[in-house]
């Protein structure tokens, strides 16, 4: 799932529009000598943007040394990093066993039909970006969705819809 929508993202990605880097240099100058900065520069400028425009990469790799290689095989290898911008609402459908068998695919389908988008895409307004993810960790509750720090479980499409629908209307 996440491998396939890293590579077709970069596919689709040109230069993005101009980024004001300077925030990033600071964060080098803070970690540059440092061993094992590569991390906490990735996680850095992923603060800063929400995600890690392609020109951080060529900043981190001419200001560090690091090989562009190496830069782009540690943030495409933590999930924790993205490399395209997301919405504001990050939905996180859980895919784990449990929750796969409780019918997640459903809570998938039922929120790309809503959103108008497909797993790991955001919407038009930047509002919602949809993900599957491995594991939540709430089997128990399964199928579940997280939102942010929120948790919903138990869910069918219909209700998983509903909570959608509650965030739109609260951002009105």
């Amino acid at each position: 799932m996440r491998v396939d929508r890293i590579v077709e993202n970069i596919k689709n990605t040109e230069l993005s529009e101009q980024v004001d880097l300077s925030s990033v240099s600071k964060l080098i100058e803070t970690y540059k000598d440092k061993r094992g900065n590569l991390i906490p520069l990735l996680q850095g400028t992923q603060a800063i943007f929400g995600y890690i425009p392609k020109e951080a990469f060529y900043l981190i790799n001419k200001a560090t040394g690091t090989p562009l290689s190496d830069i782009y095989g540690v943030a495409t290898f933590y999930s924790q990093f993205r490399l395209n911008p997301v919405g504001k609402h990050i939905i996180k459908v859980c895919h784990g066993t449990a929750c796969h068998v409780q019918d997640a695919p459903v809570l998938t389908q039922a929120l790309e039909e809503v959103l108008n988008v497909k797993d790991g895409e955001s919407t038009e307004d930047m509002l919602f970006t949809l993900e599957s993810v491995a594991c939540l960790g709430c089997c128990s509750l399964a199928p579940v969705m997280m939102i942010g720090d929120e948790t919903y479980g138990n869910l069918d499409g219909k209700a998983a819809v509903k909570v959608i629908k509650q965030i739109k209307r609260s951002e009105g």
